[in-house]
């Protein structure tokens, strides 16, 4: 079946839970592991290369034995050279084949900027839309291990910036599974960026393959008061303060955007229209992200909804430390968002 067929056939996008309690549920790297799988069954232009996917971990779980059963012409490791290995990605994906590349932190993919900036993000648009780059790049962020100022950097703001590049960031192993799904298919560059604090939670997952279009938001819970649009991890942290705030009288809607680029614009105007408040609760810095992008929008589209300042939560313009206790004051939770939920209704 081909790519675009299944991306025809799954228009809806889906919710993270399943009304059967006794639905089949995975994790995040079960459900990518899945897809993989699947993906490298159907198409023979689809290969996976990088630092460790055929290592005894296989990437958190993700590419776990795929190169046992898939062979390893199609799932290989690479060098340290991330630049050049990003260029035979780009290379094999103008020719006809279907590559996906993971890195196991963004902060190596700043190795790789020539590649992906200035080349895989471009090349269609130079050919006037007649070459496509089918290059899949996915690297996994988050916190702990104190990896500390090099190896637990976010930076996907960067990525967002670029013209010509999706960016990905699913927050529900149903999501996980549905927007590869998509990124494959698409035949654009696409970076696919994963929390490793999601890897534990479980949602609903149809053994099927499926795809979520683009630029389609949910709503994760429906609310009156207050807007919070969480982006990725942080959707987690939001439902948490939604829940708490609940109990104080407050009534929030927690938007999950999905994908960042491209955005649903609409779903968070729509929002920012019922509850007249909003707090964006970002997993990198506020300085020219996300989290600053949305509130600019918002700023330009609707500004006449507002009652009062937008909130961002996010994390402080400072490196990313190392040791547990500073670990603990730099990022952001439930707490920081109540907090300013808190601030926004007293005004």
């Amino acid at each position: 079946m081909p790519w675009t067929k299944i991306l025809i056939e799954k228009q809806e996008p889906g919710f993270d839970e399943h009304p059967d309690k006794d639905s089949r549920k995975l994790t995040v790297p079960e459900a990518i592991k899945e897809t993989l799988g699947q993906a490298l069954a159907m198409d023979k232009k689809i290969f996976i290369m990088g630092q460790g996917v055929d290592d005894p971990s296989g990437m958190f779980g993700m590419t776990l034995d795929l190169h046992k059963k898939y062979g390893k012409e199609r799932v290989f490791d690479t060098p340290l050279s991330e630049n050049a290995m990003t260029g035979i990605g780009v290379g094999a994906a103008i020719s006809g084949m279907k590559p996906i590349y993971f890195h196991n932190r963004p902060d190596f993919l700043l190795l790789a900027m020539d590649q992906i900036v200035n080349h895989a993000s471009k090349y269609s648009y130079m050919f006037a839309g007649k070459l496509k780059v089918p290059l899949v790049i996915i690297a996994v962020i988050g916190r702990g291990w104190g990896s500390g100022a090099q190896h637990s950097q976010s930076l996907y703001g960067l990525f967002m910036h670029v013209p010509g590049l999706r960016l990905i960031m699913p927050s529900t192993a149903y999501d996980a599974k549905g927007l590869l799904v998509a990124s494959i298919a698409d035949g654009n560059p696409v970076i696919f960026i994963e929390h490793r604090w999601l890897f534990k939670h479980k949602s609903y997952v149809p053994e099927e393959l499926y795809a979520i279009p683009f630029g389609k938001g949910l709503v994760r819970r429906k609310g009156k008061d207050v807007t919070i649009v969480g982006v990725s991890y942080m959707v987690i942290e939001a439902l948490r303060a939604a829940e708490e705030l609940q109990k104080e009288g407050c009534d929030a809607e927690v938007i999950d955007p999905r994908t960042l680029k491209p955005l649903d614009e609409e779903i968070i105007l729509e929002s920012v229209k019922k509850t007249g408040r909003l707090i964006i609760a970002d997993t990198d810095w506020r300085t020219c992200g996300a989290a600053s992008e949305i509130a600019s929008i918002v700023a330009q589209k609707g500004f006449k909804y507002l009652k009062s300042p937008v909130k961002i939560v996010a994390w402080p313009d400072v490196p990313v430390p190392s040791s547990y206790v500073l670990e603990e004051a730099f990022y952001p939770s439930k707490d920081d968002i109540i907090k300013s939920a808190k601030e926004l209704l007293r005004r």
